[in-house]
């Protein structure tokens, strides 16, 4: 029997589910690891563990970006640093609706005698990271990568 190769990502999770036990638990509320790792899921934009765990361990698509993770990229042609704030997946779509915190506001504002600074934006991307709607020069509106990688 051939043991499966280990997905750091899903043993992440795991390592999460377990954490959140032990805090419900000690706050009083006891749950099983089932619940734990559902909860988990929905966190992490996912319907449910199964689907989480189909996302994380995709050949190619191991590191699925999940609420918390570092990232960079650039929103409007501006290079930012941040995390991943929110993260919706739906299950009928290849795409998720992302809400990222940059660590410095960025000037979405080209224009050298007028600035509109962002800190907190949301868009929608693909599995690589990139936004559906593009900017009037042809490029993604959003582009996301892990931070480190």
């Amino acid at each position: 029997m051939r043991k499966p190769s280990s997905n750091t990502r899903i043993d992440r999770f795991k390592a999460q589910a377990r954490q959140l036990r032990t805090e419900l638990a000690g706050k009083g509320r006891a749950i099983g690891h089932g619940e734990a790792l559902e909860i988990i899921a929905r966190q992490n934009g996912a319907r449910d563990w199964n689907t989480l765990r189909a996302l994380a361990a995709r050949p190619g698509n191991n590191r699925p970006l999940s609420v918390g993770d570092r990232v960079t990229g650039r929103y409007l042609g501006q290079p930012f640093t941040g995390y991943v704030h929110g993260l919706s997946h739906s299950a009928q779509s290849d795409y998720q609706r992302i809400t990222l915190q940059f660590d410095t506001p960025v000037d979405v504002v080209s224009f050298d005698s007028f600035s509109s600074f962002r800190q907190r934006v949301s868009g929608v991307i693909d599995a690589t990271g990139r936004s559906l709607y593009r900017t009037s020069n042809g490029e993604p509106q959003i582009v996301v990568e892990h931070a480190g990688l």
